[in-house]
């Protein structure tokens, strides 16, 4: 039995699935499949399940109606499509937010929606760190060591999701509990968009901690150099790995006297130069 459309974060997968699914059970072929959407290329479904095409947004309508697909379901995978193909992440965070809000409505979970929410502001990765390392705080009294300063109702909504999604647990004696030491925003996909609105806002904190803070308690160092793309590649793998190493470090600390942010920026500052011909 297939998954509901709403565990999917991708169109192209749920298409896939149904495609799969039908020819386990019958004769059905892609010829069959894009007939019964109404396209005239006995192919375009199954190239679209391969990446190489998308579908627009009557395409996605026919293609919902083939699948049988009704109701909010039939809205869901339309908004699927419609998130893809966005150009802007104004338009992707638009399109996901109709989703969740979509799967409220039908009291479904959406796949992805916890994680999106916990990137979508800074205040969370953040009280979630100072809410172990400050055991027994009051919301007022977490909220006044934030930089910037947020409100005690900020720190407790924020509380009250990280518990509702499991990236907190609390015990009886009231003190919380990280249920994974470090996270990873892993495959981003319908996340990314959230995580490029966390990265704006650290990124404009780190601008005013170089204003602000004295150099004993900030570091700020840069490269400027000329890559090959090979050697972009193996940059990039090397930060992962530092990454990583970071992490390892900090993974056992119980007592905290600080939440630092630390920022990786690595981009180009010129377009590809051309070599020219001999």
């Amino acid at each position: 039995m297939m998954k509901s459309v709403t565990e999917y974060k991708n169109y192209r997968e749920y298409v896939l699935d149904y495609y799969q699914e039908r020819k386990r059970c019958s004769a059905f072929t892609w010829r069959e499949f894009a007939k019964d959407a109404g396209f005239a290329s006995g192919s375009y479904l199954k190239l679209v399940s391969d990446g190489k095409t998308r579908l627009r947004e009557e395409g996605a309508k026919k293609t919902a109606l083939a699948m049988g697909l009704v109701g909010f379901e039939f809205d869901y995978f339309v908004l699927m499509v419609r998130y893809e193909n966005a150009k802007t992440d104004r338009e992707k965070k638009k399109c996901f937010e109709e989703m969740r809000a979509l799967g409220e409505a039908s009291r479904v979970k959406v796949l992805g929606s916890e994680m999106y929410t916990f990137y979508e502001t800074w205040k969370h990765s953040v009280v979630r760190e100072l809410a172990v390392a400050m055991p027994g705080a009051k919301p007022s009294e977490i909220a006044k060591v934030c930089r910037p300063p947020i409100s005690a109702e900020d720190v407790s909504e924020s509380l009250r999701f990280l518990v509702k999604s499991g990236l907190l647990t609390r015990d009886i004696k009231g003190n919380y509990h990280q249920t994974r030491r470090s996270l990873s925003t892993g495959r981003l996909n319908v996340v990314a968009v959230a995580v490029h609105s966390l990265l704006r806002q650290m990124g404009e904190f780190a601008l005013d901690a170089l204003d602000k803070l004295p150099i004993s308690e900030r570091h700020f160092s840069g490269i400027t150099m000329g890559v090959t793309e090979d050697s972009y590649t193996r940059i990039v793998d090397e930060i992962a790995s530092f990454r990583k190493r970071i992490v390892s470090i900090v993974a056992d600390e119980k007592k905290p006297e600080k939440i630092c942010r630390l920022n990786f920026q690595f981009f180009p500052l010129t377009e590809k130069i051309e070599k020219k011909s001999k």
